[in-house]
């Protein structure tokens, strides 16, 4: 997938150093290519689109109105909305988001069903045709202490990861063409190289960066250890997670480096970039800072144009 420009014959009046010029202003782009990976948004119209009764939390609206004029000030080419929590698998408010995008194609979402109920392989069937070419991935979390045991019932978050329930509905997510990203802490490393090992076809997100403050250093080595598997792909998102420090997030550099050279740049996405264009800037800031060391061209990948060859998004 690219960009492909065609150009005639050189003019004789042309001189080579003119057309190699004005080649390279063709072939450039105009602005950075920047995709949002990692959004929730949040209805301002509760009676309309309320959040689940199994809300883990409740947060303040972040509508897709003021979204909408941000994504226009920040120049973004398109942005993946995470369905968030609050909602569980009411999907309404994303499905309303789709209809009322700012450019057609703006959007694509992120499911979420319980990974481990008998109906789930049905129901996220028929969310997919019904929005055709939207919905990328089934989100899971695995961020439980690991004293506690897996859940099986109430809030959609936590459950086994090793369940033979579970297998089913990734096996469906791949015939669907759906990606299965996960909300998680190191200690699930392992379980996620299973799932991988099992279903070597099917993309991998790792959000956050595997909220690597959350975990021992051990654990974290089995994070990067995920990076074996050719479909395994680490999101640089609320770098926040991951620090034990204040913005700028100095501690997280050579965590940064390490997980570069683990996924190379064709295998990271960018996301959390925030709802206003303060944030936006402070957070491009922050891409450039941790990845100081990574070429140009590879940080470009990592702002968005990896994000479209995963996503299908036309660059």
């Amino acid at each position: 997938m690219g960009v492909f420009v065609t150009l005639g014959a050189m003019p004789a009046s042309v001189s080579r150093r003119r057309f190699l010029a004005a080649s390279t202003a063709l072939a450039a782009p105009a602005k950075p290519y920047v995709i949002e990976t990692h959004v929730h948004l949040f209805a301002a119209d509760q009676k309309r689109f309320p959040y689940h009764p199994q809300a883990t939390y409740r947060p303040p609206a972040a509508p897709l109105e003021d979204y909408v004029k941000f994504a226009r000030e920040a120049g973004l080419a398109h942005t993946v909305i995470v369905h968030p929590e609050p909602y569980q698998d009411d999907h309404r408010y994303l499905e309303h988001c789709f209809a009322n995008e700012p450019s057609p194609g703006f959007f694509k979402g992120t499911c979420l069903f319980d990974p481990i109920a008998p109906e789930t392989p049905a129901r996220m069937e028929a969310l997919v045709k019904k929005h055709p070419g939207r919905i990328v991935a089934l989100r899971m979390h695995a961020v439980q202490d690991p004293k506690l045991a897996p859940t099986t019932s109430g809030a959609i978050r936590d459950r086994d990861l090793r369940s033979p329930a579970l297998r089913p509905i990734v096996r469906k997510a791949h015939e669907l063409g759906l990606a299965i990203q996960f909300h998680m802490i190191p200690f699930y490393a392992p379980q996620v190289a299973a799932l991988a090992a099992e279903f070597p076809g099917t993309p991998m997100i790792l959000d956050h960066l595997v909220r690597a403050a959350q975990g021992t250093p051990e654990q974290y080595e089995e994070v990067l250890r995920l990076a074996r598997f050719p479909k395994v792909i680490m999101k640089f998102s609320s770098v926040a997670y991951s620090s034990r420090r204040k913005h700028p997030f100095d501690d997280v550099r050579p965590l940064a480096r390490r997980v570069f050279d683990a996924f190379g740049p064709e295998r990271i996405v960018w996301g959390s970039l925030g709802h206003t264009l303060e944030d936006f800037q402070r957070n491009d800031a922050l891409l450039d800072r941790l990845l100081d060391f990574a070429p140009a061209a590879g940080r470009a990948r990592i702002r968005g144009l990896n994000a479209a060859r995963l996503f299908g998004f036309r660059v």
